[in-house]
């Protein structure tokens, strides 16, 4: 064997086991390859099979599902002063796979650190009440900035989510404080708006019970009733004095 069939074997096995295991390239549904070639950025690939210039281009896998990040814990200190530690999540994409590798170094935890500080920013400029009881609000606020913020590096935000409002003990106790006596007032309005609604009844029925003089003998009657079918008690049933008069009358002439 000479030396020539001896190098085609050589190249013929470098190139079969070496090069074209290199070349081919396989991306699944939801992966994109973000091709450069010789160092310059020419688009992208994928998914599926495709192949690649060796040594030439290079390839850099991008996963397009959704992500989520856990924003860890933030201090606070709301607009009126009261330190709270929020944590939060974030849901969020890669919409344009080449700008989330040539804009930025590390997507991932670009996107984790401005979500802390827009949390911060975001969450200093709301009052404890807002954060308490107008949470979808803010949800909102900190989704379109964040998004607006990430959108140069091809990252798109969908949602993002404050998960625990962690607020201090004695706070806590003022809170509850405050809840209590806002159920005190309550309940005394209620009571309030009772006691005028059955006096304006009362009022209505000593109106019609005064145009008709044999109703306060029928209401009087059924009162009678409840109270011997309530208790068992000795009731004396007096006679309007009319009825007497009328009685005696009678039995004088005859």
């Amino acid at each position: 064997m000479n030396l020539s069939v001896i190098i085609t074997i050589i190249v013929a096995f470098f190139l079969i086991f070496v090069l074209l295991p290199m070349s081919i390239k396989v991306l699944r549904e939801y992966e994109v390859g973000v091709i450069f070639r010789l160092g310059r950025y020419i688009g992208n690939r994928g998914p599926g099979f495709f192949m690649i210039i060796p040594f030439v281009e290079k390839m850099v896998k991008v996963d397009k599902r959704t992500k989520t990040i856990d924003v860890p814990p933030q201090d606070v200190i709301t607009k009126d002063n009261v330190p709270v530690k929020v944590n939060a999540v974030l849901y969020f994409r890669v919409s344009e796979p080449e700008k989330s590798i040539i804009e930025v170094e590390n997507y991932m935890f670009a996107t984790s650190q401005i979500s802390q500080t827009t949390l911060r920013s975001v969450l200093g400029q709301a009052e404890l009440d807002d954060l308490l009881a107008r949470r979808e609000k803010i949800n909102e606020e900190l989704q379109r900035i964040i998004d607006q913020l990430t959108d140069p590096w091809g990252i798109k935000v969908s949602v993002v989510e404050i998960k625990d409002v962690e607020i201090p003990q004695s706070m806590q106790r003022a809170l509850a404080a405050q809840a209590e006596a806002e159920r005190d007032r309550r309940a005394k309005i209620i009571n309030a708006e009772g006691e005028l609604q059955a006096s304006e009844k009362l009022l209505e029925a000593a109106k019609i019970i005064s145009e008709a003089p044999a109703a306060i003998q029928l209401r009087y009657l059924q009162t009678l009733r409840e109270i011997a079918t309530e208790q068992n008690s000795t009731i004396l049933f007096p006679i309007p004095m009319d009825l007497i008069n009328t009685t005696i009358d009678r039995l004088t002439r005859k």
